[in-house]
């Protein structure tokens, strides 16, 4: 997700500082432990917004401390939200770290694949009862949004033991086969046309 985008959806809501658009990001995605977003990130975030005109500054708060600069969504900002919220988010299943380190676990012989298999079933139940956990404590009379957020993960969670599962069935038959190559490339300069 795009933490920009995130921030200026917050902004959309009403006007923050810095310390507040951080307590706010946390908050909506159910704390660090979900999604950790240091305030170094989002200050960088919010010059880069402030320098592409999606923000401006209105005004500074002082409650005791030191002043904090009030941010405030522009229209130019509105519209990117507005675009952000038009576009669907593409998941990338394809793109998978673990597929990689097995596929290599296979072609390199440096370790027993099952291994790889087992520590990270191992690594996806703890994070399942992790997420059930949190799951649990959640009061569905006022955090609706953020248990479908954990019945999300835990769908997942679910679905990557069952691809787990159907792996370990079929990893004689992966490694029977051969692991994908490039194609071979012509050396030399390309032919001259006539």
């Amino acid at each position: 997700m795009s933490v920009r985008c995130a921030l200026l959806g917050l902004l959309a809501q009403r006007p923050r500082h810095g310390y507040e658009l951080h307590a706010a990001f946390e908050a909506l995605v159910g704390g660090a432990e979900n999604w950790d977003v240091s305030p170094a990130q989002v200050y960088s975030t919010l010059a880069r917004l402030k320098e592409a005109g999606l923000v401006r500054e209105e005004g500074l708060e002082q409650e005791g401390g030191p002043e904090k600069v009030i941010h405030a969504i522009t229209p130019a900002g509105r519209r990117e939200l507005e675009a952000w919220f038009s576009t669907p988010v593409r998941a990338e299943h394809q793109r998978d770290e673990f597929y990689v380190k097995l596929m290599l676990c296979l072609a390199t012989g440096e370790v027993d694949p099952l291994t790889v298999i087992y520590a990270q079933r191992a690594s996806l139940y703890q994070e399942l009862h992790a997420v059930t956990t949190q799951r649990a404590r959640a009061d569905p009379r006022s955090e609706l949004g953020y248990i479908l957020l954990l019945d999300q993960a835990v769908m997942h969670l679910e679905a990557d033991l069952r691809w787990l599962d159907m792996v370990e069935a079929r990893l004689d038959e992966v490694r029977r086969q051969p692991l994908p190559e490039p194609q071979p490339r012509p050396r030399g300069r390309p032919r001259r046309a006539r």
